[in-house]
């Protein structure tokens, strides 16, 4: 092995002393051999990375191995960023085992399991103990799958359908840090490996179906729907059945669920992206709201609200007219809405230029569902 026994500002040990193969200690930088042994300490250090250590039960044990790891990891993100051909053959089993043994795990239980439901508004969620290593895992892979040098022909060995569920499983992470690396990281496999593509389309469904019938709680929806709004964006034209399915049975679905307001943007995102890519989804679309709108929480009223003026904003006047009176009859109620935010909300469609354009087009139509309620509020409404 090789290693460091300079003194200096480098953790150092003696190898006769160590316990396993994977036993940390303080390598010479990768810089510092020839070309020739390159390859060789890298596969060292990966290997070496693999040691996990207790950040939660005794913080301060190990704290000089700990920053041994930390080193070797920050030297490998610089070392794979700026030089070319070192992500040799060898190299791809090595990264996505160090990857695993140090991600794949038991995710801790949620921080308030016996009270309160955890609000993720409100409540402060547990952070991962062990962020200073698992954030340099993160960013040491995601470079690996940004290489240049990056093959996914080879790597498909090894990142395949068991690793991306097992990565999937991990967006049920409390930590906002962590899912963000997930997002991304998920997001580039999706789009460096065409034959995962369906897989993780069907893995992202199965975990909506859970939440949405079964479960209630996961933490992860809001950066899921992250991902399906960019994967929605490079859907070919026609859509495939099976995207049309997804967004009646899946996206549409996830409107009545309690916790809406944790990941609406995202999901109103990914609903209007479909009506750009088919116009003719608007009339199942807005039917299916109208369907789920809230009678009694008024906050979540305002989303919807704000949902179906971004739909009118791309809708085509064809497809209004289908719409248009039973969508003015739930703005008629919202008009009346004794929550001041509701009626307000509502009334400031009528600021939007494209929606007036599309009602003096159809006033006869809309005028007369529209007007008592307008007329009841001028004169009787408590928040003149």
């Amino acid at each position: 092995m090789l290693t460091c026994n300079k003194a200096g500002s480098r953790m150092v040990v003696d190898a006769a002393n160590s316990n396993g193969p994977f036993q940390p200690v303080a390598l010479l930088h990768i810089r510092d051999v020839p070309p020739a042994d390159q390859e060789k300490l890298f596969i060292q250090k990966l290997r070496q990375c693999c040691v996990l250590f207790d950040f939660v039960s005794d913080p301060l044990s190990d704290l000089k191995w700990k920053e041994v790891k930390r080193a070797a990891l920050s030297e490998m993100v610089e070392y794979i960023t700026h030089n070319r051909n070192v992500i040799t053959e060898p190299i791809y089993p090595e990264v996505v085992h160090m990857f695993a043994v140090n991600m794949f795990r038991t995710l801790p239980p949620s921080s308030n399991p016996t009270g309160a439901e955890f609000d993720p508004e409100e409540d402060e969620p547990t952070l991962e103990a062990a962020w200073p290593h698992l954030q340099l895992v993160y960013e040491f892979f995601l470079r690996f799958l940004e290489s240049p040098d990056f093959q996914p022909n080879i790597a498909k060995k090894y990142i395949d359908q068991k690793f991306v569920l097992q990565l999937l499983e991990l967006f049920d992470s409390e930590d906002p840090r962590e899912r963000d690396f997930l997002k991304t990281t998920l997001h580039r496999i999706y789009g460096k490996f065409l034959g995962l593509r369906a897989y993780i389309r069907k893995q992202i469904n199965n975990i909506f179906y859970r939440f949405i019938y079964e479960t209630e709680h996961h933490n992860g929806i809001a950066e899921l729907l992250e991902i399906l709004g960019s994967i929605i964006n490079g859907f070919a034209l026609p859509l495939k059945e099976e995207h049309k399915i997804f967004l009646l049975k899946v996206l549409l679905p996830l409107h009545k669920v309690k916790s809406l307001s944790v990941y609406h943007p995202q999901l109103a995102y990914c609903v209007v992206q479909f009506l750009e890519k088919d116009s003719t989804l608007t009339e199942p679309v807005v039917m299916a709201l109208l369907k789920y709108w809230p009678k009694t929480h008024s906050p979540k009223e305002v989303m919807f609200l704000n949902e179906l003026e971004e739909i009118l904003d791309v809708i085509e006047p064809s497809e209004f007219v289908k719409i248009m009176e039973p969508l003015f009859r739930q703005l008629a109620k919202c008009v009346s809405s004794p929550h001041f935010q509701v009626a307000e909300r509502a009334l400031y469609y009528w600021n939007n230029e494209y929606i007036m354009s599309l009602i003096s087009d159809n006033a006869a139509k809309i005028l007369p569902i529209m007007f008592p309620s307008l007329y009841r509020n001028s004169k009787t409404h408590w928040n003149k």
